[in-house]
Protein backbone atom coordinates (compact mmCIF):
# COMPACT_ATOMS: atom_id res chain seq x y z
CA UNK A 1 0.00 0.00 0.00
CA UNK A 2 1.02 3.46 -0.83
CA UNK A 3 0.73 6.70 1.29
CA UNK A 4 1.13 10.15 1.24
CA UNK A 5 3.09 11.47 3.90
CA UNK A 6 5.70 13.97 5.55
CA UNK A 7 9.62 12.99 5.60
CA UNK A 8 11.74 15.03 7.50
CA UNK A 9 14.45 17.47 6.56
CA UNK A 10 16.11 20.42 7.79
CA UNK A 11 18.83 21.08 10.68
CA UNK A 12 18.41 20.02 14.29
CA UNK A 13 15.56 22.21 15.75
CA UNK A 14 14.64 23.50 12.76
CA UNK A 15 12.43 21.09 10.58
CA UNK A 16 11.20 20.62 7.25
CA UNK A 17 9.38 18.66 5.85
CA UNK A 18 8.77 16.65 2.29
CA UNK A 19 5.81 15.51 0.82
CA UNK A 20 6.20 12.28 -0.69
CA UNK A 21 4.46 8.97 -1.75
CA UNK A 22 6.69 6.11 -0.08
CA UNK A 23 5.35 2.30 0.73
CA UNK A 24 3.42 2.24 3.72
CA UNK A 25 5.88 -0.22 5.56
CA UNK A 26 8.89 1.88 4.57
CA UNK A 27 10.51 4.19 7.48
CA UNK A 28 10.23 7.63 7.65
CA UNK A 29 13.69 8.51 5.95
CA UNK A 30 13.16 5.87 3.58
CA UNK A 31 13.27 5.70 -0.09
CA UNK A 32 10.09 7.72 -1.78
CA UNK A 33 8.67 6.36 -4.66
CA UNK A 34 8.38 10.44 -5.49
CA UNK A 35 8.65 13.75 -3.89
CA UNK A 36 5.35 15.77 -4.66
CA UNK A 37 6.15 19.05 -2.64
CA UNK A 38 7.11 20.16 0.64
CA UNK A 39 6.20 21.79 3.87
CA UNK A 40 8.20 24.55 6.14
CA UNK A 41 6.09 25.12 9.41
CA UNK A 42 8.76 27.42 10.33
CA UNK A 43 8.33 30.57 8.45
CA UNK A 44 5.73 32.72 9.13
CA UNK A 45 3.06 32.13 7.01
CA UNK A 46 4.20 28.42 6.39
CA UNK A 47 4.99 27.39 3.12
CA UNK A 48 3.21 24.59 1.51
CA UNK A 49 4.47 23.58 -2.41
CA UNK A 50 2.62 20.51 -3.49
CA UNK A 51 2.38 19.63 -7.01
CA UNK A 52 -1.50 18.85 -6.99
CA UNK A 53 -1.56 16.75 -10.37
CA UNK A 54 0.91 14.18 -8.94
CA UNK A 55 -1.29 13.75 -5.43
CA UNK A 56 -4.31 13.87 -7.39
CA UNK A 57 -2.73 11.12 -9.33
CA UNK A 58 -1.79 8.79 -6.24
CA UNK A 59 -4.90 9.46 -4.94
CA UNK A 60 -6.99 7.93 -7.89
CA UNK A 61 -3.99 5.05 -7.37
CA UNK A 62 -5.65 3.97 -3.99
CA UNK A 63 -2.63 6.10 -1.84
CA UNK A 64 -3.55 6.80 1.58
CA UNK A 65 -2.90 10.46 2.78
CA UNK A 66 -1.76 10.73 6.43
CA UNK A 67 -3.55 12.92 8.60
CA UNK A 68 -1.33 15.61 8.59
CA UNK A 69 -0.47 15.31 4.47
CA UNK A 70 -4.36 15.68 4.29
CA UNK A 71 -4.85 18.24 6.65
CA UNK A 72 -2.21 20.26 3.83
CA UNK A 73 -3.88 18.67 1.24
CA UNK A 74 -7.49 20.37 2.66
CA UNK A 75 -5.49 23.60 3.14
CA UNK A 76 -4.38 23.92 -0.38
CA UNK A 77 -7.81 22.96 -1.68
CA UNK A 78 -6.14 20.12 -3.34
CA UNK A 79 -9.23 17.77 -2.03
CA UNK A 80 -12.68 18.44 0.48
CA UNK A 81 -12.25 18.19 4.07
CA UNK A 82 -14.31 15.45 5.30
CA UNK A 83 -16.80 16.12 7.48
CA UNK A 84 -16.63 12.89 9.66
CA UNK A 85 -14.45 12.45 12.54
CA UNK A 86 -12.82 9.43 13.64
CA UNK A 87 -15.02 6.80 14.75
CA UNK A 88 -13.91 4.53 17.79
CA UNK A 89 -14.91 1.08 18.13
CA UNK A 90 -15.98 1.39 21.79
CA UNK A 91 -17.47 4.28 23.95
CA UNK A 92 -14.62 5.22 26.87
CA UNK A 93 -14.66 3.25 29.71
CA UNK A 94 -16.71 0.62 28.77
CA UNK A 95 -13.72 -1.90 30.12
CA UNK A 96 -13.84 -0.75 33.65
CA UNK A 97 -17.94 -1.14 33.68
CA UNK A 98 -17.26 -4.69 32.29
CA UNK A 99 -14.94 -5.41 34.92
CA UNK A 100 -17.37 -3.75 37.77
CA UNK A 101 -20.00 -5.98 36.16
CA UNK A 102 -17.77 -9.00 36.29
CA UNK A 103 -16.70 -8.36 40.09
CA UNK A 104 -20.48 -8.14 41.15
CA UNK A 105 -21.69 -11.12 39.80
Amino acid sequence: MVKLRLTRTGKKHAPSYRVVAIQARTKREGMALEVLGHYNPRSNPSVIEIDAERVKFWLNQGAQPSDTVKNLLVKKGIIEASKEKKQFTKQPGTKNAERKAKKSK
